[in-house]
């Protein structure tokens, strides 16, 4: 699973533990890494937690990442819980917008190359994490950058959106195969990035700016939970018995499914954030 060395991605990681999966953890970071693994192994897994690390803002090293694991055989789960939040606009080394480069393209190019490994491995689960930010996101997917200002936390939902639109769309696409594609909506918790991203009125757009006082407080309350909470959309939606043969479900913030926002419903979006999938993060580097 990817980003999953602290906060939501560490506290999902041991819930597959505990579920008897033999799990990686994949950061950019491998002494954050040896410490979530070293945890990991603390609670007795059925089979030893492992590191790799990977800079996911990378296309090229999401290509390398996928190419190592794929090597390894069949997989039965992929969590993409990675997401990344900026207060000012900030470039990928791929020269893409950093929150779509982050919290889209990387789960999109890394599931599709793993995608025959997860249907070796059916029946399989694939797990992309999203966030109730998406009903704030500006829709428009006909380049990477829509027009207006950079809003941080806007643009972190229209990243969130197409990825949950693709999560939904590539589970009709693969239905009948054996691998099963979920959505996971973890709600809130207080964690590195909500801690600090989200203090700084300038993610929102001016008109939310005028009501920070009032925006920041709804924030402070909607990410005071516990990592552990929020992480358990994404431990049922990738381990729960009940969703057996199930697809194309959103898992809410209560474990349960839920409805999708209609925007990642969309035909008309859906067809968009493909075609600048394809475009922006091709399968083999050009």
């Amino acid at each position: 699973m990817t980003a999953g060395t602290a906060g939501i991605g560490l506290e999902t990681a041991l819930g597959l533990a505990a579920a008897g999966l033999a799990v990686t953890v994949i950061g950019r970071d491998p002494a954050r890494g040896a410490r979530a693994v070293e945890r990991l192994n603390a609670t007795g897994p059925a089979h030893p937690a492992r590191f790799l690390s990977a800079d996911l803002a990378s296309l090229d090293a999401v290509r390398t990442l996928a190419g190592r694991i794929a090597a390894e055989g069949p997989l039965t789960v992929l969590v993409n819980n990675v997401g990344a939040m900026f207060a000012r606009r900030q470039d990928s080394v791929d020269g893409i917008e950093a929150s779509f480069a982050v919290n889209h393209l990387s789960p999109y190019l890394l599931t599709e190359l793993l995608i025959p490994s997860l249907s070796t491995g059916a029946p399989s689960r694939i797990v992309n994490v999203t966030s109730a930010s998406t009903v704030l996101a500006r829709r428009a997917f006909d380049a990477v950058e829509p027009p207006g200002g950079y809003y941080g936390f806007h643009w972190y939902g229209r990243a969130k959106l197409a990825n949950l639109a693709y999560a939904l769309q590539l589970a009709g696409r693969l239905d009948g195969t054996g691998v099963s594609v979920f959505a996971a909506d973890p709600g809130g918790a207080a964690t590195d990035m909500t801690d600090g991203t989200l203090r700084d009125p300038k993610i929102v757009s001016p008109g939310l700016r005028l009501l920070w006082s009032l925006v920041r407080r709804r924030f402070e309350r909607a990410t005071s939970g516990p990592a552990s909470a929020a992480a358990r959309p994404s431990i049922v939606a990738a381990t729960d018995p009940s969703l057996d043969g199930r697809t194309g479900l959103l898992i809410g913030p209560q474990g349960r499914p839920v409805t999708p926002p209609r925007a990642a419903t969309d035909p008309r979006l859906v067809r968009a954030v493909h075609r600048l999938s394809e475009r922006l993060a091709p399968l083999a580097p050009r």
